[in-house]
């Protein structure tokens, strides 16, 4: 653990540190967010994975997405499990183990239509508000509209961003080469153009940070978030 890691400790020990990321898809969130976590000994919370959750449940269960109602009722009242451990991935829906079958393209070209549901999104966003809560406020928490909407008041709010150029390349490498570029542009820029239309999560908002890793390698990344919380939580009224 370097000298950046053991600083954000010692300032907030024992204090609630929430570090909210939002970003485009493609720009590293998880992975980042993840190692960041598991450094600073903090919990984490993949939001995307809980929209993607009610995507595989509606498509299971054949509702349809075009009914409003039914995916809000469905995002309001299926259970859902998920590791909070950086280190450990899995999510379970109704018990059943989905943590591959989230991942898959069905699933990532049908997301946006929960992600854009309003209702649903308010019925997603009080089930993250209660995880941090459960944790303890001690938590990186990634996904759309978490520095202004889930955790606005976290400790660090940050947006981590890269050029379209970039994201595309990495979305392509995080599925194994086995995409189109059509395919890409679907899961990344279409996505983020839908899920546009009912948050913003590319512009930074009063106080919350950018990090852009274009032209930085995933340790870089990593720091430069860390330098980011460092700073983030020197400047707030919680330092």
């Amino acid at each position: 653990m370097n000298n950046a890691d053991v600083t954000v400790q010692q300032i907030r020990i024992g204090k609630p540190l929430v570090i909210a990321v939002d970003g485009p898809s493609g720009s590293g969130k998880s992975s980042v967010s993840k190692a960041v976590a598991q450094r600073l000994g903090l919990a984490f919370l993949d939001t995307g994975a809980m929209y993607r959750s009610v995507a595989w449940h509606c498509l299971n269960a054949q509702i349809s997405l075009d009914d409003a109602g039914a995916v809000e009722a469905a995002a309001r009242t299926i259970k859902m499990e998920q590791s909070m451990v950086p280190e450990t991935e899995f999510f379970k829906v109704n018990g059943i183990n989905v943590t591959d079958a989230i991942r898959e393209p069905k699933i990532s070209s049908s997301v946006s239509a929960v992600a854009t549901n309003l209702g649903a999104r308010a019925a997603l966003v009080r089930r993250q508000q209660d995880l941090i809560a459960e944790h303890g406020h001690r938590i990186v928490v990634e996904g759309r509209d978490i520095t202004t909407v889930v955790a606005p008041h976290a400790e660090a709010r940050l947006i981590l961003t890269a050029s379209e150029e970039a994201r595309l390349r990495r979305r392509g490498l995080q599925l194994g080469g086995t995409q189109t570029v059509a395919q890409l542009e679907e899961q990344v820029l279409a996505r983020d153009a839908k899920d546009s239309t009912v948050v913003d999560f590319q512009r930074a908002a009063d106080g919350v940070y950018t990090v852009d890793s274009s032209d930085l390698d995933f340790e870089e990344t990593i720091q430069a978030v860390i330098t980011v919380v460092r700073q983030a939580v020197n400047a707030g009224p919680a330092a």
